[in-house]
């Protein structure tokens, strides 16, 4: 289908199209199924030991025992699976949002949509920076740049030139080839800007066709979850190994092997704690749903460890500090005419001159913000009528030694025209001014800049016969300047001091001229007390005085990509975690050098995209903000559910060993293991994840960078409070064996250890305070209630008291056992509170949770 206008498709083309080719998308990469997660979660080893102890009571005759514990074991890989298909439907979830897109001129409209949305003959704007969204040809535009080693594993750019009028179509152009007009599909635009049709989308692209797709979203598992996993490992060869002594030991000692295997199962599954990589696993990814919900996208799951973390935030001004909105502000063509002001409808006839060379400077179809104010003020662009505009010889874009965009026109056979914009500095350069004149208009520059404008110089040459290769050969002639204005968001000052509450310091990095840049930083509320540092002075700077520097100083101005990147290892060098915000091409080896890599949503390129670890989805610095402070409660939350699971697996494997070592009748046999798994993987998976932050969360400073999530601290607290259920439950056992009947003095202690285990994950969850009875808690009770209504039906069912060998015990006896529980489960929270509310006390009396000089916030 032909279009030889840039009008593009009209809607009944895209749904004819769309009918017979589909989405623009490849085959789906593979994701964990149903099948696939219950085969992984049998593979660990707690699983392997129930379906083995099942199979044991089965073939020894207890077949009651036997089908509970299958049943049961069924059960707690129900609660597994139904986890990880969370944690999968989250993720999912991100790969959607993270889809990239594509802008595309329909029915005569230019509009963004999602680059799956593309059918062969759609026009499409294509820019450095970018992924090709599909397989095309160049129609119009710049000589292009491209990076086909995705496809070729050529590294070398390849050029890419506009199909020549009435050239023939190549109908199976393949990749690798210089100088033509064929685009693939996943390649990478290195420099210019250009217009393209669409030819072939989804598998019938070259990239579909090999069967190539480029990973969105990274979940690659933590170092945290790797160690995790190594740990249950090496627990659960311990636990195995351990079973054996303790099977043969008891065999030994009381001459009953089969008890004694029983024993050593049950011993085994109490000491893993195979819910460290499920917890992990759960709250990366159902944290990563948290944070995609406030505009955040995760795509690399580590990144959330590290989040809470962060003490320096280096930010791009414009999108991410401003609305990324410019307007023409000024005109200023020379000292006899007037400013022209923002609230002028008609600028003088010099500004209106101004205006339309510096249009012709600008992309024919813009991206850039600038670009866009100026022809939009000026109205030379139509966008219902995109055909009609008019498209430059050649166009010389940005770079590193010209910091202006040069493009040549013809107007009339015998002129060539040259349309020059850029940095002030440069446009002085290229026109050649004499030093005097400089000064003059640099101080121009700076009256401007003062007002929070960027400021934008404007040239022209004018030749009758050929233009020059190199524009720096050309005499071009000063023509103007004109001052753009992008207001400061509103949502920032607010932003900027709940980062400053925080302890993280936040620094403004831009490619401005200082004196805009610390108008702009002083009207968001940064301090400028220090000034501002230029990008020059940087390279001029040996690391040791640039480090020192960056102590105090927080604006930066004319600053160039490469410039970023020292200035993130320098702040790295000094012991900091950087967060770096980034939208350009030349941004990614500082995004990737950073500890957090933050790409924008909206304003950022394919490749800064790809190179980072966050993607703000609404190019907002408050969402930014936002996230540290989800990324501190999901470490806070994630703490207190690792603590909780070492915590009570204490007393679980104490009083499956302790009564083998004191001669006494067994306390736990593997069915009382499997129903307190099935009380503590919902607890640990739902109650702790959902917990809210504590009110003064964003008050406190970062984290230390050497601190673990999991270290001895939170191990030794976790030990603590452990023994202190392990201490009741046993304590009550041993004093119920002298006065009451076996069974029931089990099935006392057990209640205890049941109620134990639901007061001590309370006393966890809630130690940042809260209503007990909040609607986020209600998880909590829902699970607590189950719980006890089960241990009624135990109690109360001949059959059921007979499987788990307990026996209902009197009213004395259960009073005893729930305020055991209550004490034994529930000390730690008193003491806190105590501590909480008397102050002197707190001072006076040593804490196990006393913090060192760590600043990282208390657990409590």
């Amino acid at each position: 289908m032909a279009h030889d206008g840039l009008s593009g498709l009209t809607s009944a083309e895209v749904a004819q199209q769309r009918a017979e080719y589909g989405p623009n998308a490849l085959p789906e990469t593979s994701t964990r199924g149903l099948v696939r997660i219950i085969l992984d979660t049998l593979r660990e080893p707690m699983f392997l030991l129930l379906i083995g102890a099942a199979g044991l009571y089965l073939v020894l005759g207890g077949l009651g025992e036997g089908l509970f514990l299958m049943a049961g074991a069924l059960a707690t890989i129900g609660l597994v699976v139904l986890q990880e298909a969370r944690s999968e439907r989250a993720l999912s979830a991100l790969r959607d949002l993270s889809q990239p897109f594509a802008r595309i001129i329909r029915d005569g409209l230019e509009t963004r949509r999602d680059a799956r949305d593309l059918v062969p003959g759609d026009i499409v704007l294509i820019g450095e920076g970018e992924r090709l969204p599909a397989d095309g040809v160049l129609i119009s535009g710049d000589v292009l740049s491209i990076d086909e080693s995705a496809l070729t594993g050529e590294s070398a750019p390849v050029s890419k030139r506009p199909l020549g009028e009435g050239e023939a179509l190549d109908t199976e152009p393949k990749p690798g080839g210089d100088s033509g007009p064929y685009l693939f599909s996943g390649t990478m635009i290195v420099r210019g800007q250009a217009v393209a049709r669409i030819c072939h989308t989804g598998a019938r692209t070259a990239l579909g066709r090999i069967g190539v797709s480029l990973a969105s979203i990274l979940q690659e598992p933590t170092p945290l979850q790797k160690a995790a996993g190594r740990l249950v490992t090496l627990l659960g060869l311990l636990a195995i190994a351990f079973c054996a002594v303790v099977a043969v030991a008891y065999g030994l000692l009381r001459s009953d092997w089969i008890g004694g295997v029983l024993a050593g199962i049950t011993v085994a599954i109490a000491l893993i704690p195979e819910e460290f990589p499920m917890i992990l696993a759960v709250f990366l990814a159902l944290g990563a749903g948290r944070l995609a919900r406030h505009k955040v996208l995760v795509r690399r799951s580590a990144v959330i460890e590290a989040l809470g973390g962060a003490t320096v935030l280096c930010l791009d001004k414009t999108g991410t500090l401003t609305e990324n909105r410019m307007r023409v502000a000024r005109l200023w063509t020379g000292p006899d005419d007037p400013v022209t002001g923002v609230d002028d409808d008609e600028p003088a006839a010099p500004g209106r001159a101004l205006l339309a060379l510096a249009a012709k400077a600008s992309a024919v179809h813009p991206v850039d913000p600038m670009d866009r104010a100026v022809v939009t003020r000026l109205g030379a662009l139509q966008p219902r009528e995109p055909e009609t505009a008019a498209k430059p010889d050649r166009t010389w874009p940005l770079r590193p030694g010209m910091m202006a965009v040069i493009q040549l026109w013809r107007p009339s056979p015998d002129i060539w025209l040259a349309a020059a914009k850029g940095a002030p500095e440069a446009i002085f350069r290229l026109c050649r001014l004499e030093v005097t004149r400089v000064q003059d208009l640099t101080a121009v520059v700076e009256g401007l800049a003062a007002e929070g404008l960027r400021v934008l110089a404007v040239a022209s040459c004018r030749m009758p016969s050929g233009f020059p290769d190199d524009p720096e050969a050309a005499q071009f002639d000063f023509a103007g300047l004109i001052g753009f204005l992008d207001p400061v968001r509103e949502d920032v000052p607010a932003a900027l001091k709940a980062a400053r509450d925080a302890g993280i310091s936040v620094v403004m990095i831009t490619g401005d001229h200082p004196a805009t840049a610390l108008a702009i930083a002083e009207s968001a509320g940064f301090d400028v007390s220090a000034g501002v540092l230029l990008g020059p002075d940087i390279g001029a700077l040996d690391d040791a005085s640039l480090t020192e520097r960056l102590r105090h100083v927080r604006i930066f101005a004319r600053v160039v990509p490469e410039q970023k990147l020292r200035i993130v290892e320098a702040f790295k060098a000094d012991g900091q975690v950087v967060a770096m915000t980034g939208d350009g091409v030349n941004d990614a080896p500082a995004l990737e050098a950073a500890n957090i890599g933050i790409a924008m949503g909206q304003k950022g390129t394919d490749v800064a995209r790809e190179a980072a670890d966050l993607v703000i989805l609404d190019d907002s610095f408050a969402s930014i903000v936002g996230g540290v402070r989800l990324g501190r409660r999901i470490f806070l939350n994630l703490r207190k559910a690792l603590v909780y699971v070492t915590a009570i697996h204490v007393p679980i494997a104490g009083v499956a060993l302790l009564p083998i070592i004191m001669g006494l009748p067994p306390l736990l046999y593997p069915m009382h293991v499997v129903f307190l798994e099935l009380v503590i993987d919902p607890v640990c998976a739902m109650v702790f994840e959902a917990e809210p932050s504590p009110a003064n969360l964003m008050q406190q400073p970062p984290r230390r960078q050497d601190e673990p999530l999991f270290g001895p601290r939170q191990l030794g607290l976790a030990l603590l409070e452990g023994a202190g259920v392990l201490a009741g439950v046993i304590g009550l056992y041993v004093w119920a064996l002298e006065r009451h009947p076996e069974n029931q003095a089990r099935g006392a202690a057990f209640l205890t250890l049941v109620a134990g285990n639901l007061i001590l994950a309370l006393v966890d969850a809630s130690s940042a305070g809260g209503h007990l009875f909040a609607p986020y808690r209600r998880v909590y009770w829902g699970i607590a209630g189950a719980a006890a209504g089960f241990l009624i039906l135990i109690f109360a069912v001949p059959t059921l008291d007979g499987i788990f060998k307990v026996a209902p015990p009197t009213p004395g006896l259960l009073a005893l056992a729930l305020l055991t529980a209550i004490a034994s489960g529930g000390w730690f929270g008193v003491a806190r509170s105590l501590r909480r509310h008397w102050p002197r006390l707190a001072r006076t009396t040593p804490s196990p949770l006393a913090e060192g000089p760590s600043p990282c916030p208390p657990l409590t």
